[in-house]
């Protein structure tokens, strides 16, 4: 059977599951091509732009060292939050290094953050495409056996046909599941490196500053 008349011959059911895995699949493949763009991007980077600044003379040559290598700006809002408010607001209000500790934090989850988006769709695929396909598997079966119950005939090969069709939905629900599972996985193992980094870069750079103020 093709999948046109598969489509044609099913009811609401079979024509939501299929839709629904469709979308998730979609979804899944545009998030996972994005994020492994992104990450790999981020992931060659980040040494390159935090080596970059501790090569600099000063600290205003170090903020376009940086910009040469930040593509993604993984690592320039941490140095442009390093550039505090002026007085006046309750953001600058406290001890500098108070004030360095909250902004630098502030950026370091906003870039987190951005990184980090796309992870909950991907779980949320991984762990209900299964299912989905599973509910059509469940209803295909249902609506094969009751047409061969008010026939009055059920025989193994009247059941093999139409069960066979509706395990394609739960190969499908796997299909959509897996790639999902092992991205969620991969991607969650790059964000950690980066993030290992970036907040060793954050505490060195909070450090410099308030011993630039001390001395």
């Amino acid at each position: 059977m093709s999948l046109l008349t598969f489509w044609l011959q099913g009811d609401f059911v079979i024509r939501f599951v299929a839709t629904a895995l469709m979308a998730l699949s979609v979804s899944t493949w545009v998030v996972i091509l994005w994020k492994f763009s992104l990450l790999r991007r981020v992931k060659a980077d980040v040494p390159q732009c935090t080596a970059a600044f501790w090569q600099a003379a000063q600290f205003d040559d170090a903020h376009a060292r940086v910009a040469q290598f930040d593509r993604d700006a993984s690592v320039l809002p941490m140095l442009e939050a390093s550039l505090l408010p002026v007085g006046g607001t309750l953001a600058a209000a406290g001890e500098r290094e108070h004030q360095l500790t909250r902004v630098l934090r502030d950026s370091l989850q906003n870039t987190l953050n951005r990184l980090q988006w796309g992870q909950l769709l991907l779980a949320t695929a991984g762990a209900i495409s299964p299912f989905v396909g599973l509910l059509g598997t469940v209803w295909g079966i249902f609506n094969a056996l009751s047409g061969m119950a008010e026939a009055g005939q059920i025989t193994l090969d009247r059941v093999a046909g139409p069960v066979g069709e509706a395990l394609v939905m739960t190969a499908a629900g796997l299909a959509v599941a897996i790639p999902a599972v092992l991205a969620y996985n991969v991607f969650g193992r790059m964000v950690s490196q980066v993030e290992v980094v970036l907040e060793g870069f954050a505490q060195d750079l909070l450090n410099l500053l308030t011993g630039r103020q001390n001395h």
